[in-house]
């Protein structure tokens, strides 16, 4: 059986089917002794002679009435595993995927995704985790479904894709000075207390060498793994917090804060998601993959 040509299935499925040499020959595009030659094999493979000649035609052996459903069946299944499947109906789809993002990212980005998916496909979940899943194999050993966020740390077989960049502005509470001046200058800035945000603890980042550049420093008394969680500090005392402009029409008005551009020349935060390859061509995945593209077009429309 370990050397047995799968392909024999198929061959003898249209000998079953035709119970003629000719006719089998004809349906698979092959030639009579070709295909008599093949049949002299599926014999020897199972000890029984098949198809007997009675008069001018061919009769299936008793093994063979009795085995005829099953090899067509098997070799149905194996061509439909085989075929190219159509893309699934959103309205359809059964699935629940993970997502693996910032708290910032998810809290502009779940809303209008679930709002999507309850529209496009009620049958579909969506489970979101933390950003403590990064740095590990997530992506490879199938946690994770998705990965969106700044991709500094993915696998070199991840499949991976940009999404946007995301400009930083300031944020403090209303009472502060900053909040009311019309223009904000460097040295203005590095003047007033900052939050550093940081998942891994940093105090200092680019904002640091920016101003290091023009001979200023600022002090940064309080460090916070997440910018909601530097958000809502800001709210209440007389704090920085550098933040995207996309939670501007989001967190920030929701908490009240006032807004101000950085005076500084800052790289913006460049935000993709990843995926590991044996997802690449899933048509569900794919369904999951143009809803987050969908999100964040809108989200750019937005700022």
């Amino acid at each position: 059986m370990e050397s047995l040509d799968m392909n024999l299935l198929v061959a003898l499925d249209a000998l079953l089917e035709e119970e003629s040499v000719t006719g089998a020959a004809a349906r698979l595009h092959t030639s009579a002794p070709a295909m008599s030659r093949t049949l002299g094999r599926i014999r020897r493979a199972l000890g029984d002679p098949v198809l007997v000649r009675a008069g001018r035609n061919l009769v299936p052996t008793p093994l063979a009435l009795e085995m005829r459903a099953d090899v067509h069946a098997v070799v149905q299944q194996a061509r439909g595993l085989l075929t190219p499947h159509a893309a699934p109906d959103p309205a359809r789809l059964t699935r629940q995927f993970t997502l693996q993002t910032s708290d910032m990212l998810l809290a502009v980005l779940a809303t209008p995704l679930i709002a999507l998916a309850q529209d496009q496909a009620p049958g579909v979940s969506l489970r979101f985790l933390p950003e403590s899943m990064e740095d590990t194999p997530a992506l490879r050993d199938g946690r994770v479904d998705l990965e969106i966020g700044v991709l500094d740390h993915v696998d070199p077989e991840t499949r991976a894709e940009s999404l946007t960049e995301l400009r930083l502005v300031g944020a403090v509470r209303p009472g502060h000075r900053l909040a009311t001046a019309r223009r904000v200058t460097p040295r203005a800035f590095a003047a007033a207390d900052h939050i550093s945000v940081s998942r891994k603890g940093r105090r200092h980042g680019p904002i640091d060498e920016r101003l290091a550049a023009l001979g200023v420093e600022r002090r940064v008394p309080v460090v916070v793994p997440s910018h909601t969680v530097g958000l809502f500090l800001a709210q209440g005392a007389d704090l920085v917090c550098a933040a995207p402009a996309v939670l501007a029409r989001h967190c920030i008005e929701a908490l009240g804060l006032r807004t101000f551009p950085i005076p500084l020349e800052l790289p913006p935060l460049a935000i993709g998601m990843a995926w590991h390859p044996r997802n690449d061509a899933d048509a569900a995945h794919r369904w999951l993959r143009e809803r987050v593209r969908e999100t964040f077009a809108g989200l750019a429309a937005e700022v």
